[in-house]
């Protein structure tokens, strides 16, 4: 079998007369012709059902139940196909994102794969992110900020545009005194007004403490 193309003998699906062609494998091939030259039966009901049919077939008969099974095309024969996906030829979003990935679902299953066997590394230092449970993440901001106050907050509102004059007076009535309010921190009644057409970052301000190391005693 040659890896480098799909080799294909015989293709007699619906107006097909028995032709034989090689597509080169790697590359981006369009398939062009008049309108009734077959086309779509080339591309679609020859080479993506037999790809499909042979990807069923190597699956388990419990799998393959759960499947729709694919007619096999009326052809000689097609060597060095692998398994093959279609997409469909119309539009059913309009975000301009989206991929091949995307569309046909591969990209969820690579984003689990990279997600289990990748390293993840921080943009801002170079330096290896890994998971930390609550007390490694409490012994770390105690480590670092000995004799410092540190501020305990609440996001509200992440990058978003708005005067948000409803919500902070919603949280005055709940009794919360101070916000931080694009990284500037303001008893909750000298807030200023803020511009409807700038994007804004909002915490509520829980709590401030003092960090203290603590001895223990044997």
């Amino acid at each position: 079998m040659n890896l480098d193309k799909i080799v294909i003998k015989g293709a007699r699906e619906h107006n097909l007369k028995n032709i034989n062609l090689e597509i080169p494998k790697n590359k981006l091939v369009v398939i062009t012709g008049v309108s009734g030259s077959g086309k779509s039966t080339l591309a679609f009901d020859t080479i993506y059902s037999e790809g499909q049919r042979k990807y069923v077939e190597s699956l388990s008969a419990y799998a393959r139940q759960f499947l729709q099974m694919m007619n096999k095309p009326d052809v000689d024969s097609i060597d060095g196909l692998s398994p093959a996906i279609s997409i469909e030829q119309k539009t059913t979003q309009k975000n301009p994102r989206s991929t091949v990935g995307t569309v046909t679902e591969i990209y969820d299953y690579l984003r689990v794969l990279y997600a289990r066997v990748g390293v993840p590394y921080s943009p801002t230092t170079g330096k290896p992110i890994k998971s930390q449970s609550v007390s490694e993440m409490t012994d770390l901001i105690i480590k670092n900020n000995i004799d410092k106050r540190i501020y305990i907050l609440s996001p509200i509102v992440r990058d978003r545009k708005g005067e948000y004059r409803k919500e902070i007076e919603d949280l005055k009535k709940r009794g919360y005194q101070r916000l931080k309010v694009d990284n500037v921190v303001y008893d909750i009644d000298e807030v200023p007004s803020l511009k409807k057409n700038f994007k804004h970052n909002i915490d509520v301000v829980i709590d401030r403490l003092v960090v203290k190391k603590i001895f223990n005693k044997d």
